[in-house]
């Protein structure tokens, strides 16, 4: 097929599908200004101004990531938050005027990945962005399984085993599990697991640790209220303690 002069013809199916982000924002101007600058960054960029919009797009959108406000018309961003968490792991960051301490750890408790107050710089936004979709995509050097029994990780399909068997978790989630089964028994300060969840900056609520912790225990533990496994050091931090009696 001949393709006109000046124009480049487009083959679909072998070009790599855009990042695509959803803004879920009922004030205009502020999703408008998202959008102006993720575009600048490269991603496609999908909005939603009222919250029941917001969770339909994310079904039928299959976006990358959510950027999530709070007070949203028709469903707001807490229920949003638990509706994607009920059927998947998509990274979500909650951009919100609600700059509560509690607020951030109910956003991280309900499985959001990254929490940024307004008012913002969109410059920020973009940068916590990559952040999230770096840590959503990176693995562990090593080999493709990490083993400290009964949790195991794979690093290249990207999912966690508990006793067999497989777990959803957050892109957060398997980042700080990671690192945990990096060195079973090792004990490790909350700061270096905030460090190693948000190597480029993020969350400055030292507590986030302690929610992701609580989220990884009810997903991972036999008994959440008396973990075996994902242990608190009582003043200082966590570490894993693996089944020595388990071979699988």
């Amino acid at each position: 097929m001949t393709v006109p002069a000046g124009r480049v013809e487009r083959v679909d199916a072998l070009e790599p599908r855009e990042t695509k982000i959803l803004v879920v924002e009922d004030d205009e101007k502020t999703a408008s200004i998202l959008r102006i600058y993720l575009e600048e960054a490269g991603y496609a960029v999908v909005e939603a101004h009222d919250g029941i919009l917001g969770l339909t797009l994310a079904a039928s959108e299959n976006p990358d990531l959510v950027i999530l406000d709070l007070m949203l018309p028709g469903l707001d961003g807490w229920e949003i938050c638990r509706g994607l968490r009920k059927v998947g792991n998509l990274p979500i960051l909650i951009v919100s005027a609600r700059q509560e301490e509690d607020d951030r750890l109910l956003g991280l408790e309900l499985g959001a990945d990254d929490y940024v107050v307004k008012p913002f710089s969109p410059r920020e936004v973009v940068a916590r962005v990559k952040a999230i979709l770096r840590r959503a995509k990176s693995a562990p050097t090593g080999a493709s399984r990490t083993s400290a029994p009964p949790i195991a990780i794979d690093t290249e399909a990207h999912f966690a085993t508990s006793y067999g068997k497989e777990v959803r978790l957050t892109p957060s989630e398997y980042r700080l599990l990671s690192a945990l089964l990096r060195r079973p028994g090792r004990t490790y300060s909350r700061e270096e697991l905030l460090a190693a969840l948000y190597p480029n900056g993020g969350s400055v609520v030292l507590k986030a640790i302690d929610v992701h912790m609580a989220n990884l225990r009810q997903k991972l533990e036999p008994e959440p209220h008396r973990p075996r496994h994902l242990l608190t050091v009582r003043g200082f931090g966590y570490r894993f303690l693996a089944d020595a009696n388990d071979t699988r």
